[in-house]
């Protein structure tokens, strides 16, 4: 059906009819999206079937367990994979169809909020590229995250409605639902001389698998991932007294993306989605492998499952559960297969991101769960002592329970056989410092796979006309391999493939200007600056310094307007966690701050601020391609990697960071003269964490233009109540400000005053960014998860 142009329009309209019964002319754009979908759907399902055959035929297979998956859109990104989206764009515009406002009739999957989700994303796209036999598991949310409004300056949260008009992409698979069990009882009884469990008074929940494929980059192969919908049993236990409560419940394991956990309720529920999501992805998985291979002692031969950051780390204790209650082993075996088949990923050094979970909630919400965990750590504890013995403060603080806590990193740490970091820096943290008795224990466990992203989503599918000028300057050998990006090395100085670099850099930048003129109401310059921060909304991301610093510029415009400065506009997209007080107020002053200064005639337009409500990946491939500059600016230490910075570089923007996650490489690899750096390293700030010695208030009292900016955050300067800001005024003053907003300001403003310079050099600026785009193919999805791949799951391409 898309073999030619012809052929596509014949069936697409035949199709377009029988579907909907109605003239041609009579059809909407809702028709032609739905329509298109499913002829891809049909068009790959040969493949997709071929694929999930070859996958039980493969010596081995990993499962990617992940409580995010941020897929964005998948029409234009699949009409790419399978070499088909010229025929369709231009059969559609033979018949009056504008392909990119079909396009803009799909919503982003509602299943991942940031670079967590992206990631995983990213990974299933190279999996399937490389050929290898990789799924992803999740959960299907009816309502994501949320829909991000922003209203008087204020975030307010609505559903996101993603699954309104259904999921062309998915196929739900009934038959394949499993059972999941909360609450009850354990009863423990002896049968031919063994211990046996049974779990009684059980609350029982039905997950029922919904199917996506995961199509490769110009291949066969189309791998899945399968989400998980939680549905009312059909056996209702008898105790089940309210029956739509049970549904209510039942049914809001998957409703949302992050529930709400500050109070016991929203635990309860967290709790509830993790361990459906890995119930029913290890039921099916160990199903699966038991209709190809007899010996259950043997999976971990034939399958990997790797969790993604702590949310899925319930893994390794269902896995014990299901060999032990359901096929019969030992402790000893189950325990060897289970740590053998399970790796993990650390995405945080933050404390609060290390998961820990509530003995009063977890054991009687799971309680066979527990009593597995409680015998891990017991043993665990053991092996401790063994090593240790008598030092009972690190046995203590290495315990996987300890002080009415269960410590779900410390679980992965012992239940897998691999763990990594996501950037070298991140890494060193975790086994110098946060990790650092367990590194001891398990050096062989540590290693590093930095995060990579996939250059057909952000440089083909987000900036088609830059990749379109690199083919026809190095050949197009780099979309297989994006390391050969590096040829365009030998082109910094070529005077015609910068002026072609910066007329689409231009173009770029004017599409974006027309949708913040839709979406803000705000004319902004497409020859200014374009100074952009769009990541997650969090105290250690800085978003706070990067406002202040635009306050700063605003004070100095206001007092002499001619001061020599490059027009900028600076560009915000964020979304705050909805319980994350104080992230919200931020977004509240960047909302003031831009109001406050796009209505000053005064300073001439050489300043405007724009926040992009509801940011999310079919946003994000508008603002990476546009952007000049790129803020990484995070607390040196903090930041885990980032994916942002990756897709920035790709996409040639300039990048102001400090010396945190994967900044750190990319740093290496363009050098000084490339990206522009400020602030403490980590050893600085680890340094200050340790022996003290920074004051807040020593800058606030000593500095005129901090003292100025923090003052009016209460001062009236806003048209605010006076109090409107004080958690972010009072923030800034304590005395140990752990993310050192003040100490950094200074710097930060530097390295700004050498952006504004550095632009005034365009072909120096040009050059900079040639050299940004060679160098970016090394943080490619596809190396990453080459390493995974023979490094941790020892996994090889379908044979």
């Amino acid at each position: 059906m898309f073999s030619n142009k012809e052929r596509f329009k014949r069936y697409f309209l035949q199709r377009l009819e029988m579907t909907y019964g109605k003239t041609f002319e009579d059809t909407t754009s809702s028709d032609h999206f739905q329509t298109l979908g499913h002829m891809i759907r049909e068009y790959v399902s040969s493949n997709w079937i071929q694929t999930n055959e070859q996958s039980r035929k493969n010596k081995k297979q990993v499962y990617y367990l992940s409580i995010e998956f941020l897929l964005g859109r998948l029409l234009h990104n699949n009409l790419i994979n399978l070499g088909i989206d010229q025929i369709v764009i231009e059969g559609l515009a033979d018949l009056g169809i504008d392909f990119f406002e079909v396009e803009d009739i799909e919503h982003d999957a509602g299943l991942g909020n940031g670079g967590l989700g992206r990631l995983a994303a990213c990974f299933l796209d190279s999996l399937a590229t490389l050929d290898l036999p990789g799924h992803g598991c999740g959960i299907r949310y009816k309502h994501g995250l949320f829909e991000q409004r922003i209203v008087d300056g204020y975030q307010i949260e609505l559903p996101e409605q993603w699954l309104k008009q259904g999921q062309v992409w998915e196929v739900r698979k009934e038959d394949l639902a499993v059972d999941i069990y909360f609450w009850g009882n354990i009863d423990m009884y002896e049968r031919n001389g063994k211990l046996q469990f049974r779990h009684l008074n059980a609350e029982t929940v039905t997950a029922v698998p919904h199917d996506v494929p995961v199509i490769g980059y110009h291949t066969t192969t189309v791998n899945t991932l399968r989400l998980w919908n939680a549905e009312p049993s059909s056996l209702i236990a008898k105790e089940v007294k309210d029956i739509m409560r049970y549904k209510r419940e039942t049914e809001s394991i998957s409703g949302f993306l992050y529930p709400d956990d500050s109070n016991d309720e929203g635990k309860i529920l967290r709790l509830k989605q993790q361990y459906f999501l890995v119930s029913a992805s290890l039921q099916s998985i160990v199903r699966n492998y038991k209709q190809q291979h007899k010996n259950i002692s043997e999976i971990h031969h034939y399958i990997s499952i790797h969790v993604n950051d702590t949310h899925p780390v319930l893994a390794i204790p269902e896995l014990m559960r299901i060999l032990m209650d359901d096929e019969g082993l030992g402790w000893a075996e189950a325990w060897n297969i289970t740590t053998k088949t399970i790796s993990y990923t650390n995405h945080t050094t933050l404390s609060e991101a290390l998961e820990q979970w509530p003995i009063y909630i977890f054991q009687p919400l799971l309680p066979r769960i527990y009593m597995i965990i409680d015998e891990i750590n017991e043993r665990f504890c053991k092996e401790l002592w063994d090593k240790y013995p008598g030092d009972f403060s690190k046995i203590e603080k290495m315990a996987i329970i300890a002080h009415g806590m269960i410590k779900m990193a410390h679980l992965a740490l012992v239940g897998s056989h691999s763990v990594n970091g996501v950037a070298e820096i991140h890494t060193e943290i975790l086994k110098k410092r946060e990790m650092a008795n367990f590194y001891e224990f398990y050096p062989e466990k540590f290693n590093n796979k930095t995060n990579g992203i996939t250059h057909r989503r952000w440089l083909i599918k987000a900036n088609p006309k830059l990749a379109n000028l690199i083919s026809q300057t190095i050949g197009d050998k780099w979309i297989d391999e994006p390391t050969q990006l590096r040829e365009l090395l030998d082109y910094q100085e070529d005077i015609n493939f910068k002026e072609n670099l910066a007329a689409i850099k231009q173009r770029n930048k004017e599409s974006l200007a027309k949708i913040i003129k839709e979406k803000n109401g705000i004319l902004v310059d497409p020859s200014s600056i374009f100074d952009v921060q769009v990541k997650r909304l969090h105290a250690y991301k800085r978003q706070l310094i990067n406002v202040l610093h635009i306050m700063s510029l605003y004070n100095k415009l206001r007092e002499d307007p001619s001061i020599d400065m490059e027009p900028r506009t600076f560009i915000f997209g964020a979304k705050a966690s909805p319980g994350y007080y104080y992230a919200k107020k931020i977004i509240k002053l960047i909302n003031s701050v831009a109001q406050k200064v796009n209505s000053d005639k005064r300073i001439q337009d050489k300043l405007k601020v724009v926040f992009l409500e509801n940011y999310r990946v079919s946003l994000a491939e508008h603002i990476f391609p546009a952007a000049d500059v790129s803020e990484q600016i995070s607390t040196a230490s903090k930041e885990a990697s980032g994916t942002g910075n990756m897709k920035f570089m790709m996409n040639g923007a300039l990048t102001v960071g400090t010396l945190d996650g994967a900044n750190i490489e990319m740093h290496d690899l363009v050098g000084d003269d490339n990206i522009f750096i400020f602030g403490m390293n980590p050893d600085q700030v680890l340094e200050l964490y340790q022996n003290g010695g920074y004051s807040s208030r020593e800058y606030y009292y000593h500095d005129d233009r901090i003292h100025e900016v923090v003052n009016q955050l209460k001062n009236g300067f806003f048209d605010h109540p006076s109090n409107e800001f004080d958690p972010i005024f009072d923030s800034l003053l304590i005395e140990n400000d752990q993310f050192f907003v003040l100490k950094d300001f200074h710097s930060y403003a530097n390295i700004h005053e050498k952006v504004n310079q550095a632009f005034k050099n365009k072909q120096d600026w040009l050059q900079k960014s040639i050299v940004n785009i060679a160098l970016s193919g090394h943080f490619s999805s596809d190396r990453t998860i080459k390493q995974y791949a023979d490094e941790i799951w020892h996994i090889k391409p379908y044979s």
